[in-house]
């Protein structure tokens, strides 16, 4: 059994997370470091061939030399880890293949600013030797956490077969998404309510039910359901599915109806100017005829 980190969202729903170990971190921590040793020693071995092929150096450019490849060793140190972590949501290659994630204490994914700092920290938490203070720091904390993620706001937690607020949140590979069922008889009360970020987490829900077990899906779908009824003030229960695709076509129709404008003006095409009768005869006239 796994220490369990629970989180309440604004819609309240329930997300729980299995923290984890220190045995599982240092697995990744072994990959990692192994790869970045590999790495660096690439970058000697580089350094070592130049060196060799320019010959004789002098002092200044022995040292340019030098500080060049303490550069490059720093940049693969902290680089390694930031962008792995940011281009894979949370993972490197060693928690990838332990099957760790790093996510915000909130359980959302992880940013640039807070990849950036729990890195930057790690020297700190690498000393004296091998994550000595960090070690410690895990072994205090209940959930496991070293300096850098105290710094940064983050948490590493166990993957699951279900689906997470930070999985759901996170790009989904391309599928067709299932079209919602459009809605019958009157509309849903209060759908105006429903924001952008509860449209986007049903809809990727609805995308990716198909991925979860039986169980799972059931669970998150109550969930959601449950969260958006107390939001729309509308009585709990019912089919947690069918009510999701109902109020994420609601959504759909609102947003797909144009704003409601005032009253258009008539716009009033001129009319011809009536022609003036014919003016009367002159009585002179009428007396000339009359003559």
């Amino acid at each position: 059994m796994y220490d369990t980190y629970t989180v309440d969202t604004p819609e309240n729903i329930e997300f729980s997370y299995d923290v984890a170990g220190i045995g599982s971190r240092f697995l990744a921590a072994v990959v990692d470091s192994l790869l970045i040793a590999l790495a660096m020693a690439v970058v000697l071995f580089g350094a070592g061939l130049l060196r060799d092929s320019i010959g004789v150096l002098d002092g200044a450019s022995e040292s340019v030399i030098a500080a060049l490849i303490i550069l490059l060793v720093m940049v693969i140190l902290w680089g390694y880890y930031i962008i792995f972590e940011l281009v894979w949501s949370g993972q490197t290659p060693g928690k990838r293949l332990v099957g760790l994630r790093v996510v915000r204490d909130g359980g959302q994914p992880v940013t640039f600013l807070s990849v950036a700092i729990r890195n930057f920290i790690r020297l700190v938490d690498f000393l004296p030797a091998f994550y000595g203070i960090g070690v410690i720091t895990m072994f205090i904390d209940t959930r496991s956490r070293r300096l850098g993620d105290f710094a940064a706001g983050t948490l590493v937690v166990r993957e699951r077969q279900d689906v997470t607020l930070a999985s759901l949140s996170a790009p989904a590979p391309a599928r067709p998404a299932p079209t919602p069922t459009a809605p019958q008889g009157a509309p849903l009360p209060q759908a105006n309510l429903i924001s952008e970020q509860d449209y986007t987490l049903v809809q990727e829900f609805l995308r990716r039910r198909g991925e979860l077990g039986r169980e799972a899906c059931q669970r998150l779908g109550v969930q959601l359901a449950s969260g958006l009824q107390q939001k729309l003030a509308l009585p709990q229960g019912g089919d947690a599915e069918r009510f999701l695709e109902y109020a994420v076509a609601e959504f759909q129709r609102l947003r797909a109806e144009p704003a409601d404008l005032p009253p258009s003006i008539p716009v009033l095409e001129p009319q011809p100017t009536p022609e003036p009768p014919p003016a009367p005869p002159a009585e002179g006239d009428q007396s000339e005829r009359g003559a």
